[in-house]
């Protein structure tokens, strides 16, 4: 059992994809509203070997040996993954041992204004990092940073990043009701990312339930006015998640496990994690199906959200 990699998952743009999470649980620079894995428990911008280089190359290279090759590795998991110094060396690695496989890094993109942190990732093949507001009330509302990250150096460090990069970036913008979707909120956004230059840009809403328990997500409808608002033409809509049981690395096995074990007692994710042994990121990815099947439900209680099995009507 490994205690970094993940997986694969089956992810919604990456398909077959091996997670390598450099991070203790929920480190990261923001505390979203909306993020699935909960709330940030050390919010820091502090970069350091959070997980030592030697021990995920250790588990790398007895993945290789167990293991088919995954389509990606996805630099992910739940916190920032550019918080840990060692993650430049650790894409060397995968370069140098696999270089037929695409390595990505899921990243909220706010350390992009230190010149060492993009350096770091020039030899990933595509970095999809995140920008979901330009002004700064709207910034705090969501995003939630650490005191001294300023939105401004956020966005000039991914307007930089492009500069130098010559991968592809897939940019990220997470759509909420009442946050992000007014006008001027959208018209700074499409100027933003103007400068920005991204490959593509992706829009996103809520799968499932956030930290704040009264947040909405946006309409395919809504978003499809964005698009048609921004005139982008490298704009699109992520796929939605009944797309990943279509995904050859989507496991019933999996699927079953966490059935059987909410129906004998409602989980948290942290308890799934603990009783199946598998990653939260990974667990997330199912229970984002399930919910969608209604095969579960969700209630919040003082510990967090608890999952259980849907009773039939």
């Amino acid at each position: 059992m490994y205690k970094y990699l993940f997986g694969p998952v089956p992810s919604r743009r990456l398909g077959m994809s091996l997670g390598i999470d450099l991070v203790p649980h929920k480190v990261c620079t923001l505390n979203c509203v909306y993020c699935e894995c909960g709330k940030t428990t050390k919010l820091t911008l502090d970069r350091k070997e959070y997980i030592s280089y030697d021990a995920v190359i250790e588990e790398l290279n007895h993945y290789f040996e167990q293991n088919p090759d995954p389509e990606y590795f996805t630099f992910s998991g739940s916190g920032e993954p550019t918080l840990n110094s060692k993650i430049g060396l650790i894409i060397d690695y995968l370069k140098k041992n696999k270089p037929q496989i695409p390595i990505v890094v899921l990243t909220n993109g706010t350390l992009f204004y230190q010149k060492q942190v993009r350096s770091e990732l020039l030899n990933a093949d595509i970095v999809l990092p995140s920008l979901d507001a330009v002004s700064h009330h709207a910034f705090i509302q969501i995003n939630r940073p650490n005191h001294k990250l300023d939105i401004k150096d956020y966005i000039d460090g991914l307007i930089n990043f492009r500069k130098v990069y010559r991968g592809k970036i897939w940019l990220e913008v997470f759509i909420l009701q009442g946050y992000n979707d007014d006008l001027k909120e959208l018209r700074l956004l499409k100027e933003t990312i103007l400068k920005i230059k991204p490959d593509k840009v992706q829009l996103n809403t809520l799968d499932r339930l956030g930290v704040i328990e009264e947040l909405r997500p946006a309409t395919i409808s809504e978003l499809k006015c964005i698009l048609k608002y921004w005139k982008l033409t490298n704009a699109e809509i992520i796929a939605s998640i009944p797309k990943r049981k279509d995904i050859k690395s989507y496991r019933k096995d999996i699927e079953s496990a966490i059935l059987e074990t909410i129906a004998r007692r409602p989980c948290v994710v942290d308890d799934l994690v603990k009783i199946l042994g598998l990653h939260a990121s990974e667990i997330n990815k199912y229970i984002g199906v399930l919910e969608n099947d209604e095969k579960i439900m969700s209630v919040r209680l003082e510990r967090g959200l608890f999952y259980q099995i849907k009773s039939k009507q």
